[in-house]
């Protein structure tokens, strides 16, 4: 990283949306609970994981975007909050086994 910004070489980082889509198939099967969410510094594709959690849990994107930044500053990323909104929470729950789903009151259950 340090050689990128000497060369003032932007780097770009994308989460790919399946890596997203089965990292919440797991985290909506209660059989994997507690379950524990980091990455490498605990802020950006972690916080794009739950910010599309929020998502399934049917928060508005104001609080989603709040939580987040709260979360991820003073680093906070317009990218990763952009993948959040773009995020089509319809393709987790092909992924999902019901039977496993936890018993979230604000989950939106697709199945019903």
């Amino acid at each position: 990283m340090k050689f990128l910004q000497e060369h003032n070489i932007k780097f770009l980082q994308f989460v790919p949306e399946d890596k997203i889509s089965a990292a919440l198939a797991a985290l909506l099967d209660k059989r994997n609970h507690p379950i524990l969410i980091h990455c490498n510094k605990g802020k950006h594709r972690t916080g794009c994981l739950v910010g599309c959690l929020r998502k399934l849990q049917n928060w508005s994107h104001t609080s989603i975007f709040d939580e987040y930044r709260r979360f991820s500053h003073p680093k906070s990323r317009s990218m990763d909050q952009q993948f959040i909104e773009l995020y089509d929470p319809n393709q987790v729950w092909p992924l999902v086994d019901r039977r496993y789903l936890p018993n979230w009151p604000t989950l939106a259950d697709p199945f019903d």
